[in-house]
């Protein structure tokens, strides 16, 4: 057992079930280390994602940002390419991108495509799907109002989806934001995934939920503090 995470257990207990509040205040009190680590919420639901009608996913505009520079793609053609760059886009272009894509290169964290190059973008479904970065009409990334939907992501929109055991992870912020900013984002998170159940969703729909940072631990947050749904 390191030093580090000696330290870290003396002062919580990883047993015990703390409120959100608390939980952002005990990862901000763990020895330092020399980065900006990453927030993230992992929650557990109580649904059966094999089954088509019991998936959850969506977006959702955390308040306080993420705190990431998020470089965005977007595949368009003709007076898009200026609204998408205008718009703050890192990467815009149509068969290049596609091209170079192919090749291997995938150096950024949003993709958003107008439909009409989506016959094309969805050949890139085994390069962008494991990454989670195929554009949807659900997620708001297949869209004609390629502008709003670059300003939307760089100001912190964020896609939560369902993996295969039930279980969102989520990044909401840095740990060097305030306290009430990484509240907030997550009680944003949260709200958006119960929105988002599906009306086949039977018993506990929101079992566990932990909060944890990059190199901090992973802290169980008290039920009472997560909608009885």
């Amino acid at each position: 057992m390191s030093k580090r995470f000696r330290q870290i257990r003396e002062q919580i207990d990883l047993e015990k079930n703390y409120s959100i509040e608390e939980a952002v205040d005990l990862l901000k009190k763990c020895p330092e280390v020399k980065f900006d680590q990453t927030v993230d919420v992992t929650i557990k639901l109580g649904v059966d994602p094999k089954k088509s009608d019991q998936q959850v996913r969506g977006t959702v505009s955390l308040p306080g940002g993420t705190g990431k520079d998020v470089r965005v793609l977007v595949f368009a053609t003709g007076a898009k390419v200026d609204e998408a760059t205008d718009a703050g886009a890192n990467y815009v272009g149509s068969t290049e991108l596609l091209e170079k894509i192919k090749g291997g290169w995938t150096d950024f964290d949003a993709v958003v495509s107008t439909p009409d190059m989506m016959r094309e973008v969805g050949k890139l479904g085994k390069i962008l799907g494991p990454r989670g970065l195929m554009p949807t009409p659900k997620g708001g990334t297949v869209t004609a109002d390629v502008g709003t939907a670059i300003k939307e992501i760089k100001a912190g929109k964020i896609e939560f989806k369902l993996d295969k055991y039930a279980i969102f992870n989520n990044g909401v912020g840095k740990l060097s934001f305030a306290t009430q900013s990484l509240v907030e984002n997550i009680k944003k998170l949260l709200q958006a995934i119960v929105r988002a159940r599906p009306p086949s969703a039977k018993g506990q729909y929101i079992q566990s939920m932990t909060v944890s940072s990059t190199m901090g631990p992973g802290i169980k947050i008290d039920k009472r503090e997560m909608p009885s749904v």
